[in-house]
């Protein structure tokens, strides 16, 4: 069955995952306060699926959740697997606004990986729109050049790795239903980190526990938010949306903490803001159609 394209929807879901992953961001900073990072990994695949469950039911149950890319979900999650340990890690390690800003390489990478591996294309719009976000977040966060730590090479790789998870995703969506698609995410996390996490295990406190299932929750359905915004338009347009999660975490922490946002944010914001609108107002029906991965959606 072919999904009509559409940058609205995928607008929509995309806000539904950047919801998710800063929640996830400010969860997994506490929860590592007390935990190691394998079991929280563990909790938040194995606790993920359960949650997943009602949507798996409505989807036909554990039979229609067969797959004929099992190798491709193999590889998707092994890659995801380490790029999530490593954020996981780095949010120990350096400033919060250093583990988002090194991050966000990932839409390089991915537009990059679409265009090499799923025929996209990277036209100027989308060129100027990543262009325009990479300058923003340098804006807003100013990291220092003077020396480069070990958290921050962590976050690069992490980077990397979610930019071949993010592709793959959108690749196992011309096939796999989204359920499907964090179906196997779940399950196969759950299998990789399963003795990682015995060797370290501790029963979390009452205190940690509430964040635990907050990082379950939104580690599951950021997920199903992408992989449904990557449903709906190309890779190349969907991660460059991505690039709102700095400046919604800055008015986050105005509202929540009273830190101030200085120019430099606004300004940050506002590059990122209108890269993002110039990407989405020169997506036209016409490219659409042109467009060799749009048309194989089933």
């Amino acid at each position: 069955m072919e999904v009509q394209q559409s940058n609205l929807k995928a607008a929509f879901w995309m806000m539904g995952s950047l919801t998710a992953i800063i929640l996830m961001a400010i969860s997994g900073r506490e929860a590592s306060r007390e935990l190691n990072v394998f079991q929280i990994m563990e909790m938040r695949s194995v606790i993920g699926l359960v949650m997943l469950y009602p949507l798996i039911r409505s989807s036909g149950g554990f039979r229609a959740m067969k797959t004929n890319r099992i190798w491709q979900h193999l590889g998707r999650n092994t890659a995801h697997y380490a790029g999530q340990f490593a954020w996981l890690q780095a949010l120990s390690l350096i400033p919060l606004a250093q583990v988002i800003a090194i991050e966000f390489t990932t839409p390089a990478w991915t537009a990059l990986m679409a265009v090499a591996f799923l025929g996209e294309r990277l036209n100027i719009w989308r060129i100027l729109t990543i262009a325009l976000g990479v300058i923003g977040v340098a804006i807003i966060v100013r990291p220092g050049l003077a020396t480069i730590e070990v958290g921050q090479l962590i976050v690069l790789g992490a980077a990397f790795t979610f930019g071949i998870s993010f592709t793959m995703v959108k690749s196992l969506t011309r096939t796999d239903s989204v359920v499907k698609i964090i179906f196997w995410m779940l399950t196969i996390q759950s299998a990789i980190g399963l003795l990682p996490a015995l060797h370290v295990w501790q029963w979390p406190s009452l205190h940690v526990l509430p964040w635990v299932i907050i990082i379950a929750f939104t580690g599951t359905f950021s997920h199903f938010c992408m992989a449904k915004a990557l449903l709906y338009a190309d890779a190349t347009v969907v991660i460059p949306m991505d690039f709102l999660r700095v400046p919604l975490m800055a008015v986050l922490g105005w509202l929540i903490y009273a830190e101030r946002i200085d120019i430099f944010t606004a300004v940050g914001a506002a590059l990122i803001l209108s890269g993002n609108l110039l990407n989405l107002k020169n997506r036209t029906p016409a490219a659409k159609e042109a467009d060799p991965v749009s048309s194989l959606h089933s």
